[in-house]
């Protein structure tokens, strides 16, 4: 099984079988198109290319080479998805939604919202200071960052103030709540990764297949 690109749309609700309220993200799925195949033979592994969106405004010549030289047009982007040895994928092949079914787990991996340069009661959800008793300034600060004469230094991996989010985060086994086909969008259970119009990918679950 192959993976999707798709954009976060955000986040609403659906009702279950029993009337049960759940909490969904609506992922539009991007035009996705094989560009590229690799093989074990040749690369060492097995995987193929897929393309999404639409081409941009200026491309690189490396990137028209390439894109020629699989015979295929521009894309906004290139992602790649492992395969298994015997899959079948022709280039210039179109991929939707209807690649997922209903109830299947997903690995969505995405950007992070960014929060720029935080301080640790929001990036570490520390404490704080005290708020009374002769406290002053010192109420969102971190407190003693280490010992006293010796070692006299802060040990690596200090937790301290410091730039918060934008980085790739994925959550696992995500269930696939409702595929629309026409629309190409899948409806999965909870939240996702990214602010809204964020790029997502979309693999099958390795762990709770």
């Amino acid at each position: 099984m192959s993976g999707l690109i798709a954009r976060k749309a955000g986040m609403t609700q659906i009702f279950d079988d029993r009337g049960a309220a759940v909490a969904v993200t609506v992922l539009n799925v991007e035009p996705c198109k094989v560009i590229a195949r690799r093989t074990s033979e040749k690369d060492g592994y097995d995987a193929i290319q897929v393309g999404h969106g639409a081409a941009k405004r200026h491309t690189s010549r490396a990137m028209q080479g390439h894109y020629a030289k699989q015979g295929q047009d521009a894309m906004g982007g290139l992602r790649e998805f492992r395969v298994a040895t015997d899959a079948e994928f022709e280039l210039g092949q179109e991929l939707n939604a209807t690649m997922f079914e209903v109830g299947q787990k997903l690995d969505v991996a995405g950007t992070s919202k960014g929060h720029g340069f935080a301080g640790v009661m929001k990036r570490y959800n520390f404490a704080g200071g005290r708020a009374t008793h002769g406290a002053e300034k010192v109420h969102r600060q971190m407190g003693s960052t280490g010992q006293c004469q010796w070692p006299g230094r802060v040990f690596p991996g200090k937790k301290m103030p410091g730039h918060y989010g934008a980085e790739r985060v994925t959550v696992q086994n995500i269930e696939v709540l409702r595929i629309d086909e026409e629309q190409n969008r899948i409806l999965v259970k909870g939240a996702v990764p990214g602010s809204k119009n964020g790029l997502l990918e979309l693999r099958p679950a390795v762990k709770g297949a």
